[in-house]
């Protein structure tokens, strides 16, 4: 957990303040935490591949003068196109049939179009890892531990890969479990990762 940045105390004398540090008084009464960075600046979380996108679309909405509205146009353009520019993004912000949570993911890319620094994109991006779900042994000491993009051998037995890049991924938890049995547990994993 990150360390707040703010506090509210109250003194004895009934008074309020609030102050950067948390307050060392012995006429303080409580001091309670209002807020953390994060929670002041909050960073949107993205994979690689939708930050790789992203830099793309930012640079091109700057260069041509556009607004927010065409950028989520141009996002929006990818959903009807396998092939298009933005289909990451496209899938980020698309995906869900729910209207409000597609108009909060719209408004989460149109604040971050606002705020977005291109000399410092740590500041409003955080790139986490892109997971999937995996089958694998429960015996991972095994070489061949993934459940292989080529599921089932000639002789109707699974075939399994000792790579996870061979390996097949599943979207959702309940997609991997279909393919579990005794031996094997559904995980979820970095694609990342090797």
């Amino acid at each position: 957990m990150t360390e707040p940045v703010a506090y509210l105390s109250k003194y004895l004398d009934n008074s309020t303040n609030i102050t950067r540090y948390k307050p060392e008084n012995q006429r303080l009464l409580s001091s309670n935490p209002l807020y953390t960075a994060e929670q002041l600046h909050p960073r949107v979380k993205m994979t690689q591949a939708e930050f790789d996108e992203w830099k793309e679309l930012y640079y091109r909405i700057i260069e041509l003068s556009l607004t927010a509205y065409k950028m989520l146009n141009e996002i929006l353009d990818s959903t009807h196109n396998n092939s298009g520019k933005y289909t990451k993004l496209a899938k980020r912000v698309y995906q869900d049939n729910d209207f409000m949570s597609v108009s909060k993911k719209q408004a989460e890319l149109a604040n971050l179009f606002v705020n977005y620094s291109p000399d410092n994109p740590e500041k409003t991006i955080e790139i986490v890892p892109d997971m999937k779900w995996f089958v694998q042994r429960n015996d991972t000491k095994d070489r061949y531990r993934f459940l292989s993009k080529d599921i089932v051998t000639s002789d109707n037995e699974f075939n399994y890969s000792s790579l996870k890049y061979s390996a097949k991924q599943f979207d959702t938890k309940e997609e991997a479990e279909k393919w579990t049995n005794p031996l094997t547990e559904a995980v979820q994993l970095a694609v990342e990762d090797e």
